[in-house]
């Protein structure tokens, strides 16, 4: 039985690249049949990594079947996951979030979490010696990974780790970390064929804080005035988006790469209560920024208050 690895829905990056050098590592080292597959459309910085560094798109999938292996990446949080997921047989979780909780097993399996930045990274060391063996486009695929998870290393949550691995990538791959990390953040930026609930989707976990279901949406951009441009629309977006998802509200963060700052949305008394409970700061209008926010893991997630 061919195994399916997969990360979480809205693949970014790192959950689009990491199934597909996880996939080549278990079929080609590990000789243990394996595929990657997607959770949804990759966005369009995945999709340029793809196009980059000429690897096929994986199937989409909507759900997997039980008794059906799988290996999980970059998550472990069933709410970012196929319905169905506990009915599979989950053979390993490679991730660097935190647990969550939910998952279920057929049995005691492989499980790596470690505080890095990427899942990219994780592999390359458990890869070792093997990562020589692989393609070119799989190692331009764990560089691509780094440098997104990292804002080029601008993300609090980027380690030395992380950082000696992409350097070590760039150098076997003779590529310019500068030059690609700048046209994956101009591909990141470009959104204007996607709609409101589209980009609310785009870059989007659920989480529960303090009883109520959030949606939290994260737009990392180079461009940050084309995505407020939009924040009307996109705000009112936000009521039929959380009901059609179960949620009692969307909370979104623009993340602007060059400036390493924040910008949340604040369509109602609800957002600007939790805005100021959460981060300190007092709210004004629509928006609120907010210096120095990067990252959804590190710095936004465990500040939410409700």
């Amino acid at each position: 039985m061919t195994t399916k690895v997969f990360g979480h829905k809205s693949p970014d990056t790192d959950s689009t690249g990491s199934p597909i050098a996880w996939a080549w590592y278990m079929s080609e080292v590990l000789a243990t049949p394996a595929t990657p597959v997607l959770l949804g459309e990759p966005n369009t910085e995945a999709a340029f990594v793809l196009e980059h560094w000429n690897l096929s798109k994986p199937e989409i999938i909507s759900d997997v079947a039980e008794g059906e292996k799988v290996v999980i990446v970059d998550t472990n949080n069933p709410a970012e996951l196929p319905a169905g997921i506990n009915k599979a047989d989950i053979t390993a979780i490679i991730d660097h979030h935190k647990l969550v909780g939910g998952l279920e097993t057929k049995g005691p399996i492989d499980i790596t979490i470690r505080p890095l930045a990427c899942t990219a990274t994780i592999m390359y060391d458990l890869m070792g010696g093997a990562i020589a063996k692989a393609p070119r486009g799989i190692k331009g695929a764990m560089l691509s990974c780094i440098l997104s998870d990292t804002l080029e290393f601008r993300s609090p949550t980027t380690t030395e780790h992380d950082k000696a691995v992409a350097e070590a990538l760039a150098a076997d791959l003779g590529v310019n970390m500068g030059e690609l990390a700048a046209a994956m953040f101009e591909a990141k930026s470009d959104v204007s064929a996607f709609s409101d609930a589209e980009l609310l989707r785009m870059d989007s976990k659920e989480y529960t804080v303090d009883g109520k279901e959030l949606r939290v949406s994260v737009l990392e951009t180079t461009a940050p005035k084309l995505l407020l441009d939009r924040k009307d629309s996109l705000m009112a977006s936000m009521v039929d988006v959380a009901k059609e998802d179960g949620a009692d509200q969307v909370l979104l963060f623009i993340i602007d790469i060059l400036n390493e700052e924040a910008t949340l949305l604040v369509p109602n008394d609800f957002v600007k209560a939790v805005a100021e409970a959460s981060f300190g700061c007092t709210v004004s209008g629509d928006t609120v920024v907010l210096p120095g926010i990067m990252s959804r893991k590190k710095q936004i997630i465990p500040a939410l208050k409700v």
